[in-house]
């Protein structure tokens, strides 16, 4: 090989190993970044139009948004954690697109309603991540968090079925989608499983964010005997809480009770001295959002899959009764939640169609 070409050949060598080295290199800070404790890698979400402080899944989002960045030494903003507001569907998109140009690490929506808006939004952003709550987007930079709402749900239906004086208790739906089905089929499987004998009302509202329609539906079943009504309903439920209060303060004797749902409810409940919140079943997106959040600061964000939360996993919970369910009561389902969580019951997701 003469001088020209063996200087030649060095050359395309030499490039080549400074491209590889390069790569290399941009490929080792990405992974120490994602990878380091110490670096600052930033969440944000956005709300449905339910707002943050919507005393459901929102709220429970933010608060696991909130405890990564505690937990994390951030501080709420751009580089730290943060959260925008949808008023309206339309929103869904622009808000993704905000988020992701203040250069947040991880972005979250919060609700099956933001499902076509993340995609949209993944799509124009393949190098960014995302988590969708309450959905699934077949898209690999999204990652679908998703619960086992029925297990949860079982054991509201095994307390109401324990604590019912009348054998008659109630289920309040929002719309008729797959989450709420969900809620629905583990509320009736828990009352079954503690005695086939009692009466369960179930009714939808066709809505998550009218009062008035949860009031109505819970002044009917009460009315009919039902003394304990178990919602699913988002906003839509504070009127089943409305009218329980109503009825308990016309009558402190009044065998009235709501389970609540999502988050902690006992505070919607209080009237007076007194409380119609018997327990609430916690949907854990708090724990959901803040795991997810932990695997992609440590480089193993799950792009692409669907992770869901259940008994086992924590995803799902009763709130303390504050001494409205008694200790046998509360020893019997203990002894339920064990067995969901082992996979000795296992728990329908669907309605049973009669």
């Amino acid at each position: 090989m003469n001088k020209r070409k063996f200087g030649l050949a060095m050359s395309l060598v030499l490039a080549a190993g400074t491209i590889l080295g390069a790569c290399g290199s941009v490929k080792e800070k990405n992974n120490e970044k994602a990878g380091s404790k110490e670096d600052h890698f930033s969440i944000a979400m956005i709300t449905d139009v339910n707002g943050v402080d919507d005393k459901s899944f929102n709220q429970s989002a933010w608060k696991g948004i909130q405890d990564f960045g505690n937990e994390n030494n951030l501080e709420k903003g751009d580089g730290g954690f943060d959260y925008l507001e949808s008023k309206s569907d339309a929103e869904f998109e622009p808000n993704l697109n905000r988020l992701v140009r203040r250069d947040f690490d991880l972005v979250y929506g919060i609700g099956y309603l933001l499902k076509d808006a993340m995609e949209t939004i993944a799509d124009q952003h393949p190098e960014k991540m995302f988590g969708l709550v309450d959905e699934i987007a077949d898209r690999p930079n999204v990652v679908s968090i998703m619960f086992k709402e029925q297990e949860g749900a079982f054991l509201a239906g095994a307390t109401a079925a324990l604590m019912t004086k009348t054998d008659k208790v109630g289920f309040i739906g929002g719309m008729e989608i797959p989450v709420i089905e969900r809620f629905h089929a583990g509320f009736v499987a828990g009352v079954e499983a503690v005695n086939p004998d009692i009466t369960v009302d179930v009714q939808y509202t066709g809505a998550f964010d009218k009062a008035e329609l949860g009031k109505a539906q819970a002044n009917r079943m009460y009315t009919s005997g039902v003394d304990i009504i178990f919602h699913a309903a988002g906003a839509t439920g504070n009127g089943v809480f409305s009218e329980a209060k109503e009825r308990k303060s016309a009558n402190k004797d009044a065998d009235v009770w709501v389970i609540g749902v999502d988050s902690d409810q006992y505070d919607e409940g209080q009237v007076g001295d007194q409380n119609v919140t018997m327990t609430s079943l916690l949907k854990r997106v708090d724990v959901a959002v803040k795991d997810v959040a932990e695997l992609a600061r440590d480089g193993e964000f799950p792009g692409g899959k669907v992770k869901t939360y259940g008994l086992a996993e924590e995803g799902m919970a009763l709130t303390d009764s504050r001494g409205a369910i008694p200790e046998d009561v509360l020893t019997k389902l203990d002894e339920f939640k064990q067995k969901i969580a082992a996979g000795e019951i296992e728990v329908p997701e669907f309605p049973t169609k009669k």
